[in-house]
């Protein structure tokens, strides 16, 4: 462990206390996403500082014992002993200390919002994003996160053309590495089902695909600049599968940012303004997103790190039902419990490809030592 680190800790410790400090706040009590920011900040900062804590009470236990071993007597004999245990204790707690210090991706513990589009295959990819957006969901139930369908466009035969989902934990996390974000940020990309149809007569296997786009929330819209001028906002009337009227009113919304041309509709909730806050919501979720990865790709190091999160266009995995298979192409994982899988069964996948994102940041970490 270097000086250098151990100074890095430090100041994370003392900047924990200053924001535990503001947290007590009246001004901070005042302003929710204020408090959330902070919140999602010292816990990240929590994380460290308890391993360092731990780290300093091993080396004041070491060089304590080697001074009495040194020091010569009955004591020395006594202590002797415990030498090889503590300093085995020392080194484990400076090498987890090392790997605590590597950067992490610092919207870890943020929500996140979830995008399926259909892809080419008519009604099989239709219904296949249908799956995808069910297999979230129970994930979601499994880790004790809220779900809430924020648009969708249904099909005739219960697949979605497209649907956004809201993912969110109850309660901050005690570690930023159990955030929503952190997990789900994997599972951005194409994903391919090979099976047969529905809607297939000849009993031949086809092959469509899915795309997921994963966001991550926005506490404070603050964090991003809007200007309302560059903001082109249309409403028209609800309609479900079929072209059905849902309702008589034009309460669905339609917002295009005009720089960037990014469109987001929202027709679920009953009224305007509920819809157009919900746009609002995913619009600032992807301009976010838009300025991070212009900022990635001016970052080698960093767009290194993340390639496999924000590259929209990769294919991850395959769901092969006639083998029962889920193939990860990213990481190599392959298991044979497809039906476990859609049921929610996603952590080994996830972890696979958080192990994988955490050795480059170790090797660059260690690259930079």
């Amino acid at each position: 462990m270097s000086t250098h680190e151990e100074q890095l800790a430090e100041a994370m410790r003392a900047e924990c206390k200053d924001i535990e400090a503001q947290m007590a706040s009246p001004e901070v009590l005042a302003r929710p996403e204020k408090l959330t920011a902070l919140g999602r900040r010292y816990a990240e900062l929590g994380r460290v500082v308890k391993v360092y804590e731990r780290y300093e009470t091993a080396r004041a236990d070491l060089a304590e014992t080697r001074e009495i071993v040194a020091g010569g007597g009955e004591d020395a004999e006594l202590f002797r002993d415990e030498l090889p245990g503590l300093e085995q204790a020392f080194e484990e707690l400076a090498a987890e200390l090392k790997n605590v210090l590597i950067p992490r991706d610092p919207d870890d513990a943020r929500d996140a919002i979830v995008e399926i589009k259909a892809g080419a295959g008519g009604e099989e990819s239709a219904l296949f994003a249908g799956d995808l957006l069910r297999m979230y969901q129970r994930y979601a139930e499994s880790k004790g996160w809220g779900t809430r369908i924020l648009s969708s466009a249904p099909t005739d035969l219960g697949g979605y053309k497209e649907v956004q989902m809201a993912v969110r934990l109850k309660g901050a996390p005690e570690d930023p590495a159990e955030g929503v974000w952190a997990h789900l940020k994997y599972e951005a990309g194409v994903h391919r089902v090979q099976r047969i149809p529905v809607t297939e007569s000849q009993g031949r296997i086809h092959t469509s695909a899915a795309g997921v786009l994963v966001f991550a929330e926005v506490d404070d819209p603050g964090e991003v600049e809007i200007d309302q001028n560059d903001l082109r906002i249309d409403v028209f009337r609800s309609s479900g599968p079929g072209g059905q009227s849902v309702n008589t009113t034009d309460s669905a919304v339609r917002i295009t940012h005009l720089p960037t041309g990014i469109v987001v509709s929202m027709q679920d909730e009953k009224s305007q303004i509920q819809n157009r806050e919900a746009a609002m919501r995913v619009l600032r979720a992807r301009l976010r997103q838009m300025q991070l990865e212009k900022l990635a790709e001016e970052n080698a190091q960093l767009r290194r790190s993340q390639v496999r999160t924000v590259d929209r266009s990769e294919r991850i995995r395959t769901y092969n039902f006639p083998e029962n298979r889920v193939s990860d192409h990213r990481t190599g994982y392959k298991a044979y419990n497809l039906d476990e899988v859609l049921s929610g069964a996603l952590e080994p996948l996830i972890d696979s490809a958080r192990q994988m994102d955490e050795a480059e940041r170790l090797a660059a970490s260690e690259e930079q030592a």
